[in-house]
């Protein structure tokens, strides 16, 4: 790495879950940029940074996770992804606030709910319509502004245990605090529970939602790794490290979002004794699946090279055929993707985007302008490559007309296929 590089990236030797330096690596993905760092002008190609992008896995406490570790205020101070632009979240989040309403009993106790890395604050409007007083701590301050002008409380911050001491004196305690799809993000896991902990003791709860490792696996998921992610998160880690931050899990749902996710509920130690005997159930269904098991991960990085293989040469079959072919979205995985895969802006000609402030950008690496998504029907591709694959019904859905039209949508994970 640069100068520059190795100024924002530091590589851990010992696993963030346990300490231990028994660490081996299981997927390379090769020098990549930030995956939400798009670039706002050509100027900007030459000066582009990026880092290693490899996944280890703990043999002590199976924690997968990265070592490199991007400075965290170049990844998060000014970011471009908002929650709200999503349908699909947003019906998500609305059921998601049912569920902690009813679960907590706020409904009959009502209490302060804190969302922590808030986004738009989209999770916290919820909440709002259902009658909580709310806070959302979002470390980018270009969101939280956003956030605040839709009329929700956001304070703009680096979540810590020190800051979750000065919002509890500034605020006093939460009857729930919330972290959805941001526990992966976090260098200091045990430390970012034991936060939440203290901003709900002593009898509040803690709910966190997140990806989970099976999915990643069994469903070809890598795309979802990037810097950002810095951990791929199964019960068998999380369990010992929530005991670890002085939480018990009270209860594990499945959730459909983001290719596959868990939502842990969690209370402070000594309202629970011990894990639900559910947790424990999970905890062993991963080890007998091989979740924990070195030579599952290996084959998994075996069938990733071979989706690169298939995706590639798919797309340029289409492109040497002198077809045309595009993209739908600008998410993160979708860079990790296409940067894993090596197919840039001579392979994709273009992709579109709903949230205004990513149009006009370029995707990060690969170069890959970013339209308006009416450039679909001006244009009318041959195909379209859906990069947020996890919501292909909502956007084969908005672009009925490009459908109907004749164009044909590709949809990379977890097998590259044509949208019959």
């Amino acid at each position: 790495m640069s100068a520059s590089q190795s100024s924002l990236c530091q590589r851990r030797n010992d696993c963030r879950g346990c300490g231990s330096e028994d660490l081996e690596l299981i997927l390379d993905l090769g020098q990549q940029p930030c995956a939400n760092a798009l670039l706002g002008s050509v100027k900007e190609f030459e000066s582009e940074l990026s880092f290693p992008l490899e996944i280890f896995h703990c043999k002590n406490c199976h924690l997968v996770q990265l070592l490199d570790v991007v400075d965290a205020e170049h990844l998060f101070g000014h970011y471009l992804y908002l929650t709200g632009m999503s349908e699909t979240m947003r019906v998500h989040f609305a059921s998601y606030a049912q569920f902690v309403v009813a679960t907590a009993g706020l409904a009959q106790n009502p209490g302060l709910v804190v969302d922590v890395a808030s986004n738009d604050g989209s999770l916290l409007k919820a909440f709002q319509n259902l009658g909580s007083e709310v806070l959302g701590i979002e470390p980018a301050k270009n969101v939280a502004a956003i956030a605040e002008q839709a009329g929700v409380p956001t304070e703009s911050a680096f979540f810590s245990e020190e800051e979750a001491k000065r919002i509890r004196k500034s605020h006093g305690p939460a009857a729930v605090c919330c972290a959805n799809n941001v526990l992966a993000h976090v260098d200091d896991t045990q430390g970012f529970l034991a936060g939440m902990r203290t901003l709900v003791e002593p009898e509040g709860y803690v709910v966190v939602e997140a990806p989970q490792l099976w999915h990643l696996i069994e469903n070809l998921e890598y795309d979802t790794a990037y810097h950002e992610h810095l951990c791929y998160l199964s019960v068998t880690a999380l369990a010992g490290i929530f005991s670890r931050a002085g939480l018990f899990l009270e209860s594990v749902h499945d959730v459909s979002v983001h290719g596959g996710s868990l939502r842990y509920v969690a209370r402070p130690q000594g309202v629970l004794d011990d894990h639900d005997p559910a947790v424990y159930k999970r905890i062993e269904a991963e080890k007998r699946v091989g979740l924990n098991d070195s030579s599952r991960l290996k084959t998994f990085a075996h069938d990733v090279a071979r989706n690169r293989e298939t995706l590639v040469a798919m797309v340029r079959e289409f492109r040497n055929h002198g077809k045309t072919v595009a993209a739908y979205g600008a998410p993160a995985k979708g860079n990790t993707l296409l940067n894993y895969c090596g197919l840039t802006a001579e392979d994709i000609e273009f992709t579109v985007d709903r949230s205004q402030l990513k149009q006009g950008r370029f995707l990060p690496g690969t170069h890959i302008p970013i339209l308006h998504p009416d450039e679909l029907l001006k244009r009318q591709p041959d195909y379209v490559m859906i990069l947020p694959w996890n919501i292909a019904d909502e956007i084969v859905a908005q672009q009925a007309e490009y459908r109907k039209r004749g164009g044909r949508f590709i949809v990379p994970i977890p097998r590259p296929r044509v949208l019959e």
